[in-house]
């Protein structure tokens, strides 16, 4: 065999080594169906989280407008159990990855209301820590990953800004005292706060647009 034809060979044979590895990778995840979410959503999560996502009971977090990787992946973990919640955990055993896909898909689309914030002295005190973080106690500031006005980063930071007060300082509650375990940064950056500055901060953050 000639050098030249041993070239076309080997050019042959690594052609046809890529095309069946290609064949050997993953499917791509099917695209997401916001009209299929949005009928699971409003025949069953709309009762306890609001019309489009916009939940009017403060125990209930709002869900519209935020980012649908972040709401995917929360669901798959009450799923899972990763994180504790024995109400969601209920909901989200029924659901497949496609469901979860299809509302979260659906909920990003929605439009969120404004909130606001109830004390003024509190949502100083918070702002200065969203904004700035506690440099001598190595608390970050909170902007920096959730954005500084609280619309976040998507795909990494969910949505913050209008969420129920009660319910952010529910969550920093729990990540500080290790009861939601799902973020070990969040539950690292919530160990350095007290009671009054997660108060601050949750009323803070429901003012911001």
């Amino acid at each position: 065999m000639t050098l030249l034809a041993r070239l076309f060979l080997s050019i042959a044979l690594v052609g046809s080594c890529l095309s069946a590895h290609a064949n050997d990778a993953p499917a791509a995840a099917p695209k997401a169906d916001a009209a299929k979410g949005a009928t699971l959503f409003n025949g069953v999560c709309s009762s306890c989280h609001g019309p489009e996502g916009n939940s009017g009971a403060p125990i209930y977090p709002k869900l519209s407008q935020q980012h649908p990787e972040y709401l995917a992946k929360q669901l798959a973990e009450f799923k899972s159990g990763k994180r504790a919640n024995a109400i969601m955990a209920g909901f989200a055993a029924a659901l497949s990855e496609d469901d979860m896909r299809n509302i979260a898909a659906y909920l990003s689309t929605t439009k969120a209301k404004t909130g606001f914030a109830k004390d003024k002295e509190l949502a100083t005190l918070g702002e200065k820590i969203y904004r700035g973080g506690i440099a001598e106690r190595q608390i970050p500031a909170c902007a920096g990953c959730h954005s500084p006005n609280g619309a976040g980063i998507p795909a990494q930071f969910p949505r913050l800004s209008g969420q129920h007060a009660e319910y952010t300082a529910s969550q920093l509650t729990q990540f500080r005292d290790g009861i939601r375990k799902n973020s070990l940064q969040m539950s690292q950056v919530a160990a350095k706060l007290n009671d009054r500055e997660i108060k601050a901060l949750a009323d803070y953050m429901a003012g911001l647009n």
